[in-house]
C-alpha cells in the first residue's frame, strides 16, 4: 500500500468516525507546480485552514534569521512532544496533560537558538496589550506563550538574532490568510544536510500544509520550520529533494548511506540543528490527546527527515485543538493525519526556500 493510499483510506475511517457521532506578510506563496514533475500535489493549504489561528513572520534579512508566531486569541488547549536530544524550549511544563493550564494564547517559533527565546517575550507584551491570558483574577490575565527556537547562528552575523521586538512585530504581521513559505519568519535561516559540514548543506525555510478529512468537517494543519542534520525526502517517492551535496554540488551524498557505510558512526559532530513546528485542529481534544498528536505528528518528521531526532536535534512539535468542531473524534486519526500534514509541510519548506551564499536551495538544483 502507498502512502497515498494509506492516506486515502485514513480520511474514510476519520469520516465513518465522525458520521457516527455526528495571510501574514506581504508576499502570496504560490503553490501550482511545487512538487516534482508527475507528483499531484493533494495536500496544500496552511495552518490558518483550521479557524481561530492568526499567523505572522518576522524576518530579519540581514543575516538572515527571524521568528513565526501563532496566536489563537480565543485560546486553544496545547500539548507538545520534544524528541531531539538538544532541544531550546519555553513554558513546554504547563503542557503536561497533569499540570493546570487548560489553554493558551500565542506560540512562538524561532530561529536565534537559545537567544531566540527572548522572541514569546515579544509576543507575551503584544497579547498583554490586548488584555488577552489565563485569567488569574478579574483584573490579571497572563499570556501563555510557549516556545521552540532552531540553531541557526552559523547563518551570517550570529550577534543579529530574534528580539522580544522580533515577536511583537510578527504579532502585529499576523492574520488569518495564507501563511507565507519559504525561506521567512522562523524559517529565515534553517538549513539543511549539514552532517558533511555547512560547505555542503542546502538552505531550507518554513513550509504549511493541511487536510479537510472528507466531508467530516475536520481540518488538521502543520507548519513547520525544517532544519535537521539529515537529508530531506519526499515521502511519495522516496527520493531526496534537499540535503547534504555531493562533491560536485549538484547530486547528493545519501547520508544515510553513508552511515551504513560507517561514516561519523565512532566520531565526528553532526552539527547544531533543530526542526520545530506546530500541527492545529479544529476538532475537540483535551491536553492529554493533544500530547498524544503531538507525538503521533513526529512520525511526520521520520517520514521526510533522515536522520532525524538525534543527539544534535532539538526537534519539537507543538499540537493545538481549537475545538470549533464538537462532534467526537478518534484522537489515533487526528494524530495520523496530522503526521501526514507534517510531512508534506516539511517538504514544502525546503521546495519553497530561497538559496543564500554557499546554502543553494531546491530551487537553484533544478536550473
Amino acid at each position: 500500500m502507498t502512502r497515498r493510499e494509506f492516506a486515502k483510506g485514513l480520511t474514510g475511517v476519520a469520516g465513518g468516525l465522525l458520521a457516527a457521532g455526528a495571510a501574514n506578510g506581504k508576499h502570496s506563496s504560490s503553490r501550482e507546480n511545487s512538487r516534482p514533475a508527475g507528483k499531484e500535489d493533494t495536500t496544500v493549504g496552511s495552518l490558518t485552514d483550521v479557524g481561530g489561528l492568526k499567523v505572522g513572520h518576522f524576518t530579519d534579512t540581514r543575516r538572515p534569521t527571524g521568528c513565526t508566531v501563532v496566536l489563537c486569541e480565543d485560546g486553544a488547549v496545547a500539548g507538545v512532544d520534544v524528541r531531539g536530544g538538544a532541544p531550546g524550549t519555553r513554558e513546554t511544563d504547563l503542557l503536561n496533560p497533569v499540570n493546570t493550564v487548560q489553554q493558551i494564547y500565542g506560540l512562538c517559533l524561532s530561529g536565534g537558538s537559545a537567544f531566540g527565546l527572548d522572541a514569546a517575550s515579544g509576543v507575551m507584551r503584544y497579547l498583554d496589550e490586548k488584555g488577552i491570558g489565563f485569567p488569574v483574577s478579574r483584573s490579571i490575565h497572563v499570556p501563555i506563550v510557549p516556545a521552540a527556537v532552531l540553531f541557526d547562528l552559523e547563518v551570517g552575523n550570529w550577534k543579529i538574532r530574534p528580539t522580544a521586538e522580533s515577536g511583537y512585530e510578527a504579532c502585529k504581521n499576523a492574520s488569518p490568510g495564507p501563511v507565507v513559505e519559504g525561506s521567512v519568519g522562523a524559517g529565515a535561516g534553517a538549513t539543511i544536510g549539514k552532517m558533511f559540514g555547512p560547505q555542503f548543506a542546502m538552505k531550507s525555510g518554513l513550509g504549511t500544509a493541511s487536510i479537510r478529512a472528507g466531508n467530516t468537517g475536520v481540518i488538521v494543519a502543520a507548519m513547520v520550520a525544517a532544519n535537521g542534520v539529515g537529508d530531506v525526502y519526499d515521502p511519495q517517492s522516496g527520493k531526496i529533494l534537499a540535503g547534504a551535496r555531493s562533491e560536485n554540488g549538484k547530486g547528493f551524498r545519501d547520508t544515510m548511506k553513508q552511515i551504513r557505510a560507517g561514516y561519523a558512526v565512532s566520531m565526528a559532530s553532526m552539527g547544531k540543528n533543530t526542526t520545530i513546528g506546530v500541527v492545529a485542529t479544529n476538532a475537540s481534544l483535551t491536553k492529554a490527546e493533544a500530547t498524544k498528536v503531538a507525538q503521533m505528528t513526529h512520525d511526520g518528521y521520520a517520514r521526510a527527515i533522515n536522520p532525524v531526532h538525534t543527539p544534535f536535534d532539538g526537534d519539537t512539535v507543538f499540537a493545538l485543538s481549537t475545538g470549533a468542531l464538537k462532534e467526537g473524534v478518534h484522537v489515533g486519526s487526528i494524530g495520523a493525519l496530522a503526521a501526514e500534514a507534517m510531512s508534506e509541510a516539511i517538504v514544502r519548506a525546503v521546495m519553497n526556500a530561497t538559496g543564500i551564499p554557499g546554502y543553494p536551495s531546491y530551487r537553484d538544483l533544478q536550473k
